[in-house]
């Protein structure tokens, strides 16, 4: 189960992007609301019904935790302890982490990027506490993928199905939908 975290006024095309890649690999995809409430709306006026609540997911079963970037959303993920202790207990267990643009703050703040190299939004690098910042589009190191921002949400979510179904899994995809041409 992969869980995608929503919070108010987070960025649409960096949480919408990478599900979508996702679950046309046949990953199962879980969109959790932290508000309370399973319509969440995101940093651009649009309204999306989360599959899930904070309180309804397992941490434990968990392959991997996706936050989606944008602000407010990305503070809103950062303010939100239980949240927090999710992150925490799945780090301790090696579960892949994730996060595109301002939301590596989230686990910059926790102290978990400390020698990671990892990407955010320019500007933010401020909140990346003790990562080895590298400016790329995505990066993968460790247990950690990280994206820089809205442009590189297709290649977030390619880096994500790799993540789980191995190296080279998302090539059809990419294929596909086109993506491969936009690069040659």
């Amino acid at each position: 189960m992969i869980y995608v975290f929503l919070a108010t006024g987070f960025e649409e095309i960096e949480a919408l992007t990478p599900i979508d890649i996702m679950r046309r690999a046949g990953l199962e995809v879980v969109t959790v609301s932290i508000t309370g409430d399973k319509t969440v709306v995101g940093t651009h006026g649009v309204l999306v019904v989360a599959d899930a609540l904070l309180a309804e997911v397992d941490f434990a079963a968990a392959e991997m935790l996706v936050l989606p970037g944008g602000l407010p959303g990305s503070t809103n993920l950062d303010a939100c302890a239980p949240l927090r202790e999710g992150i925490q207990k799945a780090y301790e267990a090696g579960t892949p982490l994730a996060a595109i643009c301002a939301a590596p703050m989230v686990y910059g703040h926790m102290g978990l990027l400390k020698g990671v190299k990892a990407t955010c939004y320019p500007g933010c690098e401020s909140h990346m506490e003790g990562a080895e910042y590298t400016a790329a589009i995505v990066e993968s190191d460790g247990q950690f993928i990280t994206g820089r921002g809205p442009a590189a949400a297709f290649e977030f979510g390619y880096t994500l199905v790799d993540r789980i179904l191995g190296e080279g899994a998302s090539q059809p995809l990419r294929e596909g939908m086109i993506y491969a041409q936009l690069l040659a």
